[in-house]
Parts: structure tokens; sequence; C-alpha cells
């Protein structure tokens, strides 16, 4: 299997086992090995008491598609750590996506930038993650 099978495979077994992300309605793609979009639709039960998407899941979506980007290499991969710059607003039926990109990947951290932008292609966001691997593998015996 290439590396871009293997990425596919995790994305789908992660995917799977996430219910956070299917409830919230996000969508993954995986365009290459340390790379992952994930799309979402700002809903009516998303927005907060200022009529806009709730910061927080905003940085779900940055967040997710970190971790799919980040777990491509079937190696068990969280967070270390997380931030997240918000630059303008997303509204009621906007559709965000998070495209994630690898900048640094060592033997068992990496770091990666996901920008969030609406339909527009306005950056709404700019998310920084850090990640640690575990000596797991992910696929299992594959």
């Amino acid at each position: 299997m290439n590396g871009l099978q293997r990425a596919r495979r995790c994305a789908e077994k992660m995917y799977a086992a996430d219910k956070a992300s299917r409830a919230l309605g996000i969508e993954i793609e995986i365009p290459r090995p340390g790379a992952a979009i994930a799309r979402m639709q700002v809903r009516d039960d998303m927005v907060n008491g200022l009529d806009v998407c709730h910061g927080g899941l905003i940085f779900t979506l940055a967040d997710t598609s970190f971790a799919f980007a980040c777990n491509a290499y079937d190696r068990v991969t969280v967070a270390a750590s997380g931030d997240i710059e918000f630059l303008r607003p997303a509204m009621l039926g906007d559709n965000l996506e998070a495209t994630a990109h690898e900048d640094h990947r060592g033997r068992n951290s990496g770091l990666y930038t996901s920008e969030v932008r609406n339909q527009r292609d306005e950056v709404v966001a700019v998310f920084r993650g850090r990640s640690v691997s575990r000596d797991e593998a992910l696929l299992g015996d594959v």
C-alpha cells in the first residue's frame, strides 16, 4: 500500500469511530499524507448568542483537520497543544473548510497549520497544532 492509500485507510478507521465529527456534519478529505481537509456547514444549533458560529466549533473543525493530517502514517497520534487566531466571524449557513498541512514531522512529534476559510475563500481562522505520536499502530497489523 502506498502512502496515500495508508493515509486514507487511517482516516476511514478514525472517522468510523469519530462520533463528534459525524454529529457536527464534518466531512473529511485526504489529498495526500500529512494533509487533510475538513468541511462543515454552520447550522442553526452552532451559532452563539451573538448570532455567529461559536468559536469552539471553529476550533473543533480546525482541530479535526489537524487530527486527520497527523494520523496519516499508521501511528496513533494525539494533540499536545493547539491554538487558534480568529480573523473574522462565520455566520449561519456558511460553508467552512479547514485545510491542514504538515509544517514539520519528526520521529515522535509534528507541527501542523490549519486554515479555516468560508465559501468566499476568506480566512476565518488560523490554527496551529503540535502532535505527539505513540508507538502504536492505528491500523493494526495490515
